[in-house]
């Protein structure tokens, strides 16, 4: 038995605020449309909806089907050696991964100081170009 004064059902009242929600800030709206929807789920008690997301968790997984993330690296095959072996790997992996994590921030780290150079040397070419125009007898830079 539900107790909540708004029902999860489609009727004007949850559609109008709906709609306000849409209006106001689109994330309540959305909010009010997944209450709707999938409202009768959860029982409108906070220890459903939590029972909820943990069958569908260890159902599905971190990231869903596919097995990716963390959700993966926690289950047991039931044999020692080869989680032994996965965790080594695991471990390959991540230290391959910081290493090229630094790689890309070195590289960001040169192209911004080739941008800054050529910058810099644009620069002072068009100083000396705006300093030493042709026919100017002034050897003395102008001031603006």
């Amino acid at each position: 038995m539900s107790t909540a004064i708004i029902k999860p059902q489609w009727s004007p009242l949850t559609i109008a605020l709906m709609v306000v929600g849409f209006i106001l800030w689109w994330p309540l709206g959305l909010a009010m449309l997944g209450y709707i929807l999938w409202g009768e789920k959860f029982g409108g008690s906070a220890e459903k909806a939590d029972a909820f997301f943990k069958s569908q968790k260890a159902k599905y997984g971190k990231y869903g089907k596919s097995g990716f993330g963390t959700g993966f690296a926690q289950t047991s095959s039931g044999n020692a050696a080869f989680d032994d072996y996965r965790e080594q790997q695991l471990k390959r992996l991540e230290e391959e991964r910081r290493r090229l994590d630094e790689e890309i921030a070195a590289f960001h780290e040169h192209m911004e100081n080739l941008r800054r150079a050529r910058d810099r040397e644009e620069f002072d070419r068009f100083m000396r170009e705006r300093n030493h125009r042709p026919g100017d007898t002034d050897e003395t830079p102008r001031s603006y």
